[in-house]
């Protein structure tokens, strides 16, 4: 029976990312830059050092790329647990593809699995490097911004790092659900200012962390400008046929 590995991002990112890995990152973001021509704003406002949470509006699989190859810092992403435990050398490669980004896996079909990841990010924050996260939980399938879950109101205030509001637009055309292979087209990256929370450890009362994650998903819904709606996203009941997916937490 396949298991769900360590986290790989929670022992090797807090030695610091390899050679290998930030070579990796740097040629992806030099070749989206090159097919895709996108509109970045806001690269000022990530740190220079320290921990950081990047928190996005998720409207396609690329979505955790291109953040990581545009980043001037690298970004620890969650990524579905099947991505790490397929058979055979497809399944190798997957799994070396996600780990040389850092990626956490997470099953989210258990709670406790994003629990779990969740805590594996922690890790990371300390150490001082930056991790994402998709308060939706799932990609949007008709580009409306949806309710955010509390996972990045508990990790914002579980480390005290300063939260990185993005909002992505257009990003979706670059692979639509379904659709196997990419094709460039611009998109639009806007990183907002960022937000500041008390550090109140791991335990703290959900008051605070509702309050965390609403600011938060205010900073995205101000920069990627879509209809909001007041309702948690879900996904899709029929299995994602495209090369993979990232998921935020459940809060």
């Amino acid at each position: 029976m396949n298991t769900v590995p360590e986290p790989p991002a929670t022992a090797a990112l807090v030695e610091g990312r390899t050679v290998a890995q930030e070579n990796i990152r740097r040629l992806g973001g030099r070749t989206l830059r090159l097919l895709c021509r996108p509109t970045v704003e806001g690269l000022e406002h990530v740190p220079d050092t320290g921990g950081f949470i990047v928190a996005s509006n998720h409207l396609s699989f690329l979505d955790s790329v291109l953040m990581q190859g545009i980043f001037p810092r690298a970004v620890s992403f969650f990524a579905k647990a099947e991505y790490f435990t397929q058979p055979g050398l497809r399944g190798k490669g997957m799994r070396f593809f996600f780990e040389s980004f850092g990626s956490v896996p997470v099953d989210r079909d258990r709670q406790s699995g994003a629990v779990e990841a969740l805590f594996g990010l922690t890790s990371i924050i300390n150490a001082g490097h930056g991790v994402g996260i998709y308060p939706e939980g799932t990609r949007s399938r008709d580009g409306r911004l949806y309710r955010g879950k509390n996972g990045v109101g508990w990790l914002a205030l579980a480390t005290g790092a300063p939260v990185i509001p993005v909002g992505l637009r257009g990003t979706e055309k670059l692979q639509p659900p379904g659709k196997n292979m990419m094709r460039p087209a611009k998109f639009e990256m806007r990183v907002g200012a960022p937000l500041q929370f008390d550090k109140l450890g791991e335990k703290h009362s959900m008051k605070p962390r509702k309050e965390a994650t609403n600011a938060v998903m205010d900073a995205i819904a101000a920069l990627s400008g879509q209809e909001r709606v007041q309702e948690y996203n879900t996904r899709p009941t029929e299995p994602d046929t495209d090369a993979g997916g990232t998921t935020g937490a459940d809060g």
